[in-house]
């Protein structure tokens, strides 16, 4: 083994699971019983006014096709608010060991699309990037980008998540290359840059390595001029001052000298406070660790029915449920056997048939379905 990594077959067989699982195997086996069950993957059983994105789905239906189980489940990048987002419905054993393995593709990526969700709606109209992929483990690294995506982010860094993806990467320059070339050479490197990389790739010249971001601007403009498309702003925190003046100077300076079409991008750990407060002073962001280390939405997966009767454990509430989205944008949720609001639209759709997937996964769709799901339930505001 070269890395400490748990490879897809192994996923695949069961064996990314808890002990405890296997042990209920042996024990149910011996007791030659394995009953019809429902059971449903929830975070909060009630609506609590704080929505999350859905995502991890495709990861999901994966693990789980072949198993001779129905699934519904609320389409990736749907915002829910307590209630099931997923119901599985057949005999226990059969799915019993995809427990911990299933809730981890459903808790991860669902928190870090919450997150790019958030970052997307304090600044709507800006050109957003992840650069997150360096916070977690290489072997995540696209499911990172992918959260990013179906949260509304326009493109990502990561060159093997754009393998997986099928997306082209997308970056500027670190300050590693403007040192190589040593202080006070920083036009060097701006224009080993401009002319080493290909022609599809944006002129983007990083400001601020040696001194004043404004300095460095006018000068990256002086070198290169109309091939310089953007500048990039990433100072450290511990260093920046107010970071929104130094924007605004930068783009008074660009004007001020007849290059307001250069555009400004920012990055350096942001938050979505900090989009809010720059986004009429730049042009797009660079958000990293703000998505990949986002929490983790804390799902459960629970029996609640058996043999067709309800069944629960203490503190969880029993019955095959349904969810709901009304038209002002609440949230539902009710048991299955009773009538749906009025004017409701159910949210959960069939995603498996006895072990067939039966749902499409596209991304862009899953991030139009959040932006569309945010308006409805004012996410974030």
């Amino acid at each position: 083994m070269t890395f400490d990594i748990v490879g897809a077959d192994a996923i695949k067989r069961g064996r990314a699971t808890d002990a405890y699982f296997d042990r209920t195997l042996e024990a149910l086996e011996h007791a030659d019983r394995n009953p019809h069950v429902v059971a449903e993957v929830t975070a909060d059983q009630f609506p609590t006014g704080e929505f999350e994105v859905l995502a991890g789905l495709q990861d999901a239906a994966e693990l789980l096709a072949d198993v001779p189980v129905d699934v519904h489940a609320l389409p990736e990048g749907t915002l829910f608010d307590g209630g099931p987002v997923m119901r599985i419905t057949g005999p226990y054993q059969s799915f019993a060991r995809y427990e911990t393995a299933l809730l981890g593709f459903l808790s991860h990526a669902s928190g870090m699309a919450t997150a790019a969700l958030a970052a997307r709606r304090a600044a709507p109209d800006s050109h957003l990037l992840s650069f997150g992929a360096r916070h977690v483990h290489p072997s995540i690294a696209a499911v990172v980008e992918r959260a990013a995506l179906i949260g509304g982010f326009d493109g990502f860094s990561h060159v093997a998540a754009g393998d997986v993806l099928d997306r082209e990467p997308g970056g500027t320059m670190p300050h590693a290359l403007v040192i190589c070339f040593g202080r006070g050479n920083q036009e060097a490197a701006w224009r080993a840059f401009t002319d080493g990389v290909g022609d599809d790739v944006p002129r983007i010249a990083l400001c601020d390595t040696y001194s004043d971001e404004k300095d460095e601007v006018l000068r990256a403009v002086d070198e290169l001029g109309d091939d310089l498309d953007a500048v990039r702003l990433d100072t450290t925190s511990s260093r920046r001052g107010d970071f929104r003046h130094i924007a605004r100077e930068v783009q008074w300076a660009l004007d001020a000298g007849g290059n307001s079409d250069v555009s400004v991008f920012v990055s350096g750990g942001l938050t979505p406070t900090d989009l809010r407060g720059l986004r009429d002073v730049v042009d797009g962001f660079g958000v990293g660790g703000f998505v990949s280390n986002a929490t983790p939405v804390d799902f459960g997966l629970d029996i609640v029915e058996v043999a067709g009767e309800p069944a629960a454990k203490r503190g969880k509430l029993s019955g095959t449920k349904a969810v709901y989205r009304t038209p002002d944008g609440g949230h539902h949720v009710a048991l299955a056997s009773r009538p749906a609001p009025a004017d409701a639209t159910a949210l959960l759709e069939p995603l498996l048939v006895d072990g067939t997937v039966s749902m499409a996964f596209d991304i862009d769709d899953a991030a139009a379905r959040a932006r569309q799901d945010a308006r409805a339930v004012s996410f974030r505001q």
